[in-house]
């Protein structure tokens, strides 16, 4: 059985850009904003944090799955309803409001963090189908999901390094938990890896065709079991049980990204005549500098945390990114600009090297703001 029209989709809030259906014991959430690849704003957030909230209470939701549209196909069809999930969040609504001192940046994070926290925990099966694009906030809507589908087409980062930012969302908590040193790797270079690896790194449970979601989607909705542990069982027997991944070998990634400091892992892979080695270091040198080292530490010092603990620590260091160095002289706005917004891809880091990065300029970026009984996370 395959989905024929969307039309029977609900929209949540004023945008439109998130859609939600009820059907038997499921409850499914539809990511609808697909000319910014699913990029999410506030009011996304704010409707997602909504209708979780309100499936975890019902008891006659004992599933939730989410997908997200993409602009191939016509509106409506089976072909429109995947391919696409989440590119992150909205980066230009990020520029703009630190340029003017939006409250709302705020917001955007404490809010975002808290959906993060909520879907990690959420006490009922969450199914997320990770089909096309997955990145930075994309990752934060489905780690924590209880079954991660990948397929052929799915394109899965946390390329935050390249705006000058880091692995929100939880992404400490999550890539420090990969195997050997590959969460160092994909924080620090924001590589772009396929479904094989997601599944060999444990970013994802199962690989299926992009051609059989349609399907799956539309069986969720007719399994009229009696609680989540059977629907949990159902899962696992279907699909996790009968799909045989592999763990990954990490000793090349591991070799390197286990050194001390950002320096010496790019020394080793600038003296080593490897090509996946020099290609890594050419791209590490084009990250910001004092990323890349507020990056590692984050992922080594997440590595023995926990996911709230994580997520305070994260909304600290995303406050500082903005603030510490307000306007345009924050690292993250100069790297939203010369991605995003100008488009000449010719982001002015400061310090301009990895080599210019002094011992400690890393340190700011993991200090509070608030005290512990003020953090706008202390309730996770």
């Amino acid at each position: 059985m395959t989905e024929t029209v969307a039309t029977h989709l609900e929209k949540v809030g004023p945008s439109g850009n998130v859609l939600v259906e009820r059907r038997g014991n499921a409850g499914f959430i539809t990511l609808n904003r697909p000319k910014a690849l699913n990029a999410l704003s506030l009011q996304m957030v704010r409707d997602l944090l909504g209708i979780l909230r309100a499936w975890r209470d019902d008891p006659e939701v004992l599933l939730v799955a989410i997908r997200g549209t993409n602009k191939i196909g016509r509106p409506g069809t089976p072909e429109s309803l995947f391919g696409g999930f989440c590119a992150g969040g909205d980066i230009r609504f990020f520029y703009q409001a630190a340029l003017v001192g939006d409250a709302a940046l705020e917001d955007f994070f404490t809010e975002e963090y808290t959906l993060n926290h909520l879907i990690q925990t959420y006490p009922k099966p969450y199914v997320a189908f990770m089909d096309g694009v997955v990145m930075g906030g994309g990752m934060g809507l489905s780690q924590g999901a209880r079954l991660r589908i990948v397929t052929e087409r799915t394109r899965m980062a946390m390329p935050e390094t390249n705006i000058g930012l880091f692995p929100d969302v939880g992404g400490g908590y999550f890539l420090s938990r990969c195997p050997g040193r590959v969460g160092e790797y994909l924080a620090l270079t924001g590589e772009v890896i396929g479904a094989d690896d997601a599944l060999s790194y444990g970013l994802a449970d199962v690989k299926l065709e992009a051609a059989s979601l349609p399907a799956l989607w539309a069986e969720l909705g007719e399994h009229h079991l009696a609680s989540a542990a059977q629907v949990d069982q159902w899962i696992a027997t279907k699909l996790i049980a009968v799909y045989a991944g592999s763990i990954c070998a990490t000793g090349q990634i591991d070799a390197y990204f286990s050194l001390l400091r950002v320096k010496h892992i790019v020394d080793a892979l600038e003296k080593s005549e490897d090509r996946w080695a020099l290609k890594t270091a050419a791209t590490l040198r084009k990250r910001s500098p004092l990323m890349l080292h507020v990056v590692l530490e984050q992922i080594r010092r997440a590595r023995g945390m926990s996911l709230a603990d994580d997520l305070r620590m994260e909304r600290d260091m995303v406050h500082q990114c903005f603030y510490l160095r307000p306007g345009v002289e924050s690292e993250t706005v100069e790297g939203i600009r010369a991605l995003a917004v100008d488009k000449d891809y010719k982001p002015q880091w400061k310090p301009a090297r990895i080599e210019d990065v002094k011992p400690g300029m890393a340190d700011a970026f993991f200090i509070s703001p608030w005290e512990t009984h003020t953090h706008p996370l202390r309730d996770l």
